[in-house]
């Protein structure tokens, strides 16, 4: 996709998504039910601004760290500021200023509702979770660029600001959330934003991420329509390349959570459907012993793999290391093994900022 087709959707997006946060589209995605009880705390105009094809809200829990991507209007940032409480923390991140206006315009009267504020929206790409775009904004204000040197050391205080005072630092946040705002993203940067998304996760932390996807590879003919992939069918990921996506940056225990039966959408015989999907970042592990030990996968399939590779038959005893042993007694394989021999359950250790051992 050339350079020119790239600049023209991200302008689709931002513009369509611009006019949204003034007036209703009902038809920029799938409608979704949430649950009432939340609801009512949210201003109508959020309720009536909402452009999600699932909940990523419902799989949120008390006192989490929860990053929202592509936040829109605030929607299910004000959901998931009621489900975690008042322990916990939202983060909406947005780069659309009349949609950051509406979401921010709302934060007060949400808190005032619910008793508490835990809610803050911050101005950034989602594939670039690093660069806060408020502070090169405040800078560019006082120092506008007119000639390509100016340009050049925007270029140099965009790389500081990244490396000094990152939008979303790395490992902080429990879970990340996204409600059919990943498919906008155009593919050149695709691999950045899911890498991004394991970066800023917590060891052991979680993406749930709901979005747009087909049953078949999507033709050039529909993939350099700008206005399509602003109504989120364009840019939707194949079923399969969805889930591969994740694991390719590292990402285990993926988890298809819920799935529309019937298309929202069908365009050149493609269907397009809602999915929500779970995936972890692996725990850092302490240093263990060498000792192994025997675990039996309990069933119900005849056998089953790993991320890893390790297969597991349905009641037989295999041996894993002491590494293997402790992820199996945790989310997302808890309860899966039955232990035969005795696995010690050691501290959790971070292995530095980027990642685990």
């Amino acid at each position: 996709m050339s350079d020119l087709v790239t600049l023209n959707i991200s302008a689709a997006v931002r513009d369509r998504y611009s006019e949204a946060a003034k007036d209703r589209t009902a038809e920029l995605c799938c409608p979704v039910s949430y649950d009432p009880k939340y609801l009512a705390a949210i201003p109508i105009e959020v309720l009536d601004r909402d452009y999600g094809c699932g909940d990523p809200s419902k799989f949120v829990r008390t006192g989490d760290v929860v990053l929202d991507l592509g936040s829109g209007g605030g929607k299910i940032c004000f959901i998931a500021a009621q489900v975690v409480g008042s322990t916990g923390r939202v983060i909406g991140v947005d780069c659309n200023d009349d949609m950051l206006s509406l979401a921010r315009g709302s934060q007060a009267e949400v808190a005032s509702r619910i008793g508490y504020a835990n809610v803050e929206f911050r101005k950034g790409q989602i594939q670039d979770l690093k660069l806060d775009l408020d502070q090169l904004e405040s800078h560019l204000n006082q120092h506008p660029v007119g000639t390509s040197s100016e340009w050049l050391k925007m270029q140099e205080l965009a790389n500081d600001l990244r490396r000094e005072s990152p939008l979303i630092p790395d490992d902080s946040i429990d879970v990340v959330v996204s409600n059919c705002v990943l498919n906008l993203v155009d593919r050149e940067h695709r691999r950045q934003l899911f890498r991004e998304i394991h970066r800023v996760l917590k060891p052991g932390g979680r993406a749930v991420i709901s979005d747009i996807v087909s049953d078949r590879d999507i033709p050039s003919s529909l993939q350099n329509k700008a206005e399509l992939w602003s109504g989120c069918l364009s840019g939707a990921f194949r079923e399969d390349l969805f889930l591969a996506a994740f694991e390719a940056v590292g990402f285990i225990g993926l988890e298809i959570l819920e799935r529309q039966p019937e298309p929202w959408r069908v365009a050149e015989g493609i269907e397009f459907r809602s999915q929500t999907v779970r995936a972890h970042k692996r725990r850092c592990m302490a240093d263990m012993d060498s000792r192994s030990v025997e675990v039996t996968y309990r069933g119900p399939w005849k056998s089953v793999q790993d991320d890893a590779g390790q297969v597991f038959p349905r009641g037989e005893r295999v041996a894993v290391q002491q590494q293997t042993a402790q992820a199996l007694r945790q989310a997302p394989y808890a309860g899966h093994v039955l232990f035969v021999g005795d696995a010690t359950t050691p501290a959790e250790s971070c292995c530095g900022p980027t990642g685990c051992c």
